[in-house]
């Protein structure tokens, strides 16, 4: 039987995957100036939230600067801190800040995950880096059995999570990216949200704004509520 602790073990003793053990290594040695009084966490990631979430939201990888430092999903860069403030606008987080793994942050009916666990070069993890990665995040929805909404954010996120339904047998629509598409899923398993990734390259040109990301967990919010009314 797989516990959180064996799942937690074997995420941060892969190695699987000889490029990225490389580049997040090199990076957590070599530092960003702005960060080189910091220790790097250089080692992939487990997922990060509550383990009785309704949500689980999944991303693309940890950024090389951002969670690869701070060793949290979501923590650390620009993508995090869009992120974060939003969960804490709709009542999901503790705080409005995600800085650092011991800043206090707590998430209230979420975990966090990422379909690749190490930082990859120019954030494009291999197809087959991603396939490598892909047991991980089976495993930790296994041992998720409340979620009822899953949110993808970006399209690297959205495959994943449809290549993991293939391999699982399920019957998978085909399914185009555009941001707010709600995909329902027959029973237990949970309806899919689709948002873009809360990068900077997305946030700066207003491709995605708080507004935008606000009515996407609203929509989460709501298919949960519906849920609890059948």
């Amino acid at each position: 039987m797989d516990t959180w602790d064996t799942l937690q073990h074997d995420i941060l003793t892969c190695r699987a995957c000889p490029r990225l053990v490389a580049y997040r290594e090199e990076v957590a040695r070599t530092r960003r100036r702005a960060y080189r009084d910091w220790e790097y966490w250089g080692r992939p990631l487990p997922g990060f939230g509550d383990r009785n979430a309704w949500l689980l939201v999944i991303g693309l990888a940890p950024a090389a600067h951002g969670a690869n430092r701070t060793g949290r999903m979501f923590t650390g860069d620009g993508s995090g801190a869009t992120l974060t403030a939003a969960l804490y606008r709709a009542g999901l987080a503790s705080q409005p800040t995600s800085d650092h793994r011991d800043d206090g942050l707590e998430l209230r009916g979420v975990f966090e995950t990422a379909v690749v666990r190490c930082a990859p070069p120019e954030n494009r993890p291999s197809r087959q880096e991603i396939e490598n990665c892909l047991p991980f995040l089976a495993r930790e929805i296994a041992l998720l059995p409340g979620v009822r909404v899953v949110l993808a954010l970006g399209q690297i996120a959205l495959e994943g999570y449809r290549a993991l339904l293939r391999r699982q047998g399920v019957d998978v629509p085909p399914i185009s990216f555009r941001h707010g598409a709600v995909v329902p899923f027959p029973p237990p398993l949970p309806t899919l949200v689709v948002s873009y990734h809360p990068s900077r390259q997305n946030t700066q040109t207003g491709r995605l704004t708080p507004q935008m990301l606000d009515e996407v967990l609203r929509a989460a919010h709501e298919i949960r509520s519906t849920e609890y009314v059948q």
